[in-house]
């Protein structure tokens, strides 16, 4: 196919061959299925985030660095030249995320070059050699849901102990590749010890694969994974290996008001999302 002009420069600088298809296009970014060399992988060509809200953004790019007091300022203030910084720290925390995640044994694509807001990177292939597709469109049985979900949990322990919270995992992100499940999509990825939102965002990460896998094994509905790998978390008793009971008792105390407001208002943006990931 013709190349499109985002990724005529990486081909200019040699780190494309030829452009094979559009494998998908969605609210964030267009992704297309490349040769390099004797390797077919995957372009991820950025688009501008002006469909997310400023509440999510700010919630996401809480404790992210910026290179200057002059980007920071403008990205408070909503300039043009602010909403490039934005954009760019976004897409800098996806790369930076990646690099991270695969170092530390972490099921994620393998990241290979950055360029001009194109992420190249490992295509995730099913048995076939073909593009995995998303949880979302299989169907398992109890047994395979199972499996599948713990598998997942260990992802995200690993994923928190290399510091990192997806902060978006879903269904939805997440590929069955031949080798199993793989996690994509981690712009929104926010460091476990430096934004506050972490654990919500952890909590919500795991209800989300609770409640996917769950429609496929009903006993899981009744699990409080999160919770307990949250507590291990902190406590520094959190290992890939580690036996979760999934069940949680939190300590007598009283109640967060203000902390369940927020929840209740994230579930009510959760499912906004859901319906706009499903409808597109």
């Amino acid at each position: 196919m013709k190349p499109p002009k985002r990724l005529q420069s990486l081909i200019d600088e040699g780190l494309i061959d030829t452009v094979v298809r559009q494998l998908m296009s969605g609210k964030e970014a267009m992704v297309f299925v490349v040769r390099c060399g004797a390797h077919t992988r995957c372009a991820k060509v950025y688009k501008e985030a002006s469909k997310r809200s400023f509440r999510q953004a700010v919630d996401y790019s809480e404790n992210r660095k910026v290179k200057n007091t002059r980007q920071a300022r403008a990205m408070a203030k909503g300039t043009r030249f602010g909403r490039q910084a934005q954009e760019a720290t976004w897409q800098n925390a996806e790369v930076d995320a990646l690099y991270r995640l695969a170092a530390a044994g972490v099921s994620v694509p393998k990241p290979h070059n950055f360029l001009d807001g194109v992420l190249i990177m490992d295509l995730v292939a099913d048995e076939h050699g073909d593009a995995a597709p998303r949880l979302n469109d299989v169907l398992f049985t109890a047994e395979q849901a199972q499996a599948l979900h713990a598998q997942l949990l260990v992802e995200v322990i690993r994923m928190l102990n290399a510091g990192v919270v997806h902060g978006d995992l879903s269904e939805f992100n997440i590929l069955l590749a031949d080798s199993g499940p793989v996690i994509i999509d981690l712009p929104q990825a926010v460091d476990a010890a430096g934004n506050n939102h972490a654990q919500r965002m952890l909590l919500r990460d795991v209800a989300n694969l609770r409640n996917f896998f769950g429609r496929f094994a009903p006993e899981l509905l009744t699990t409080h994974y999160g919770h307990e790998i949250w507590d291990l978390f902190q406590r520094g008793l959190l290992t890939p290996d580690v036996v979760l009971t999934g069940s949680y008792t939190a300590p007598a105390g009283t109640v967060d008001l203000d902390g369940v407001l927020v929840q209740i208002d994230d579930a009510r943006l959760e499912e906004a999302a859901f319906r706009l990931r499903r409808d597109t």
